[in-house]
């Protein structure tokens, strides 16, 4: 037996929450006496699956192919569960990203396996197989118990620590088995971000909203982030006007985070706001209005006018980062 885990990659390059998917499964793995096992998918270089042992892997398998460069939901659904089949894995481990998303519950559905997508937590065995999973935007937890013989784990991204197992490499090649109909809707043209920190996998973010009253004023919340090392983000209304890109919307009709720190600036908190970023482990609010929502759901707040206070923390932040090197 053993636990299977989905390494996602984007343009041949494996992200953090896949780092973190494979150590979540290598620690399952740990648990049950078992080996770990990763698939890789279109991924061209097998050095890069060097760092796939490192997180815990104790093998992977590594499936190559031209019309695998680009994601395929239908295509990679099926190499993920004819892997799990054939390595006879009783759990899947897949991180709940927008790819993994998409493969999850097609993955359930071959295997005819429980899924428990936006899992927080490891498994608790001591009775069943319970996992919890945040509900409602992460507003409320659930717990649920996977009752089949085969599970799916769709875990929250930002959510478990990395850990080096340093284990040795051992790669397998292996066909897909696919043929046209796996095929049979397939991305024309995919456009991405560059040069930037994805908001689904940065650590640090920090936001705007109507406070900054302009584009124009849009420099005072990069300046803070590329001082941070932070992805910058936006309230629904900054990107509804564009002043900023839709692709920088965080909140419950946008992009959903978890970053580990999330400094909103002229954001008053409106539910539909707090509902994408609440998961954050830290939130830094700053308004001028004391009576903003947003202070009740911060960890730590600053009643004072945006154009004031981020520059004193620009510099701050610039004053440490320089006695630290």
């Amino acid at each position: 037996m053993s636990v299977l885990v989905f390494a996602e990659s984007t343009e041949g390059t494996f992200k953090k929450s896949t780092f973190e998917a494979v150590s979540y499964a290598a620690e399952l793995a740990k648990n049950n006496s078992v080996a770990c096992v990763a698939l890789s998918i279109g991924i061209a270089d097998d050095s890069k699956c060097a760092d796939l042992a490192k997180y815990g892997a104790d093998k992977v398998i590594s499936i190559k192919g031209d019309k695998l460069n680009q994601f395929v939901a239908e295509a990679y659904a099926k190499l993920i569960s004819n892997a799990a089949t054939q390595e006879n894995a009783t759990i899947v481990v897949i991180s709940n990203t927008y790819s993994g998303k998409s493969v999850a519950s097609r993955v359930a559905a071959k295997l005819k396996a429980a899924i428990a997508s936006g899992v927080i937590s490891m498994p608790d065995t001591t009775a069943g197989f319970k996992v919890r999973r945040g509900v409602y935007s992460g507003k409320a937890f659930a717990d649920v118990d996977l009752k089949t013989p085969v599970k799916v784990l769709a875990i929250t991204p930002n959510t478990f620590n990395i850990t080096e197992y340093n284990k040795a490499l051992q790669v397998v090649h292996a066909e897909g088995g696919l043929n046209d109909t796996d095929f049979i809707s397939t991305p024309v043209e995919v456009s991405r971000v560059t040069g930037k920190i994805p908001l689904t996998e940065a650590e640090v973010v920090v936001s705007g909203g109507r406070g900054l009253k302009g584009p124009e004023n849009w420099h005072l919340i990069e300046d803070l982030a590329e001082t941070l090392g932070a992805a910058t983000a936006c309230s629904k209304p900054v990107s509804d006007m564009h002043w900023r890109p839709h692709s920088e919307h965080v909140g419950q009709t946008g992009i959903t985070i978890k970053p580990n720190l999330y400094i909103a600036i002229g954001i008053s908190g409106a539910i539909q706001h707090l509902a994408g970023v609440s998961s954050s482990k830290v939130i830094v609010a700053i308004n001028k209005d004391p009576e903003a929502p947003f202070f009740k759901a911060a960890d730590y707040g600053i009643v004072g006018d945006a154009f004031e206070v981020l520059p004193k923390i620009t510099a701050a932040a610039k004053k440490m980062k320089a006695q630290a090197i």
